[in-house]
């Protein structure tokens, strides 16, 4: 081996020069044995012995020495995944892709703000100085491995998950491996990147794409919409500044519905006789 410097988050085949009773000792080809990795009993994964080469992931332990794992990442270079969120910082997110450590995410590389214990789709790559690091810009690589809708209605429902959200709307990779485009005003509350998501097809595109909405059909948006203004009203001490005379776009601001959708909605609570239109707004009864 050629004498270089071996960096942590890298995945190296090492020759085993010499064993100790915490395990073995890999050669770092520096030439100085001082530089040798330790391979621990506990990261073994099968029985090594000295002369071995074993590929191995390299990583820093708690005191900054680079120390080796037979653990290595479970996908390839260019590979995308649902992966696990396994800690965050002020830099980026580390991301489980089934090695030692969790494999770092910069900031550029998100969208949104991921949190632990949340599962997005991301892609392994290595950075400009050669280490492994992970991205949610997976848009290319889901095209690809995405398929043509085929035996889908208007009206059915497939569940999927998110992404990526754009000033336009939401994006989802359906189960079906589809793609699927949900308008921003098809959103009644925003869904978070990564987040499983259940879609009602709204239209079926020459291109094999759909487009469609996490609203309910309009019986139950109806409903869904009434019962979220009655909330607010609560919350307002029963009363709010709004009714049949409000504008479309402060409407939109305050409930993201439309005009006839919330016309709908206050429609049938006056019909249950649980609201009254006045002049300035509506009241709870």
């Amino acid at each position: 081996m050629s004498e270089h410097k071996l960096l942590p988050s890298t995945v190296q085949t090492l020759k085993v020069v010499r064993l100790s009773e915490f395990g073995v000792f890999l050669d770092a080809g520096t030439g100085n044995t001082n530089d040798d990795i330790l391979l621990h009993k506990t990261q073994q994964t099968r029985e090594v012995k000295v002369g071995d080469e074993v590929e191995v992931f390299l990583y820093l332990d708690p005191k900054k020495r680079l120390t080796a794992s037979m653990r290595t990442p479970k996908m390839k270079i260019g590979q995308i995944a649902r992966l696990s969120v396994i800690n965050t910082s002020k830099d980026g997110a580390f991301l489980d892709v089934g090695a030692e450590r969790g494999i770092f995410m910069p900031f550029a590389g998100m969208r949104g703000r991921p949190q632990i214990g949340e599962v997005v789709w991301a892609k392994l790559y290595t950075d400009k100085s050669g280490r492994l690091a992970v991205t949610m810009e997976v848009e290319d690589e889901l095209r690809r491995a995405s398929k043509p809708a085929t035996n889908v209605k208007i009206g059915d429902t497939l569940k999927g998950s998110v992404y990526n959200i754009t000033e336009k709307g939401a994006f989802v990779f359906s189960d079906e491996r589809y793609i699927v485009f949900i308008d921003h005003k098809e959103i009644p509350k925003r869904p978070r990147v990564g987040e499983e998501v259940a879609v009602r097809v709204t239209y079926i595109r020459s291109d094999g794409r759909l487009n469609a909405s996490l609203r309910p059909p309009k019986e139950e948006a109806r409903l869904f919409d009434a019962d979220m203004i009655l909330e607010e009203l609560k919350k307002r001490g029963g009363k709010m500044p709004y009714n049949d005379n409000s504008s479309p776009v402060v409407i939109k601001e305050k409930f993201n519905m439309s005009k006839a959708a919330f016309k709908r909605a206050i429609g049938n609570l006056l019909k249950k006789g649980l609201i009254e239109i006045e002049e300035t707004g509506i009241r709870l009864k």
